[in-house]
Formats: C-alpha cells, sequence, structure tokens
C-alpha cells in the first residue's frame, strides 16, 4: 500500500469521524445513519489501524 492510498483511507476515516460527532451533536441529521453511529466510529479507528505503519 503506497503513501497515496493510506492519506486518502486516513482522509475518510477523519471524515467519518466527523460526520459522527456532528450527528452527535445535531448539527447534521441523516436518518439512514442515526443507527450507524458507532460503527462508523469503529470502521474509523479499523481503517486508521490498517493504515498505521
Amino acid at each position: 500500500m503506497n503513501n497515496k492510498i493510506r492519506s486518502v483511507l486516513k482522509g475518510i476515516a477523519v471524515l467519518l469521524v466527523l460526520l459522527a460527532v456532528m450527528m452527535h451533536i445535531q448539527w447534521v441529521v441523516i436518518p439512514a445513519l442515526t443507527a450507524y453511529k458507532f460503527w462508523m466510529v469503529v470502521i474509523a479507528f479499523s481503517v486508521v489501524l490498517i493504515t498505521s505503519r
């Protein structure tokens, strides 16, 4: 896995966590994803673990 792919995956992980936080404080409301906030954070953490060296 090259550095470009790693940085893109880390950026996606950051965006997932930011989306989950904004949904938690109700700045953004996406009804279809409300039940999956926890899993979005878990997936983001897993992606960061996989991409870290």
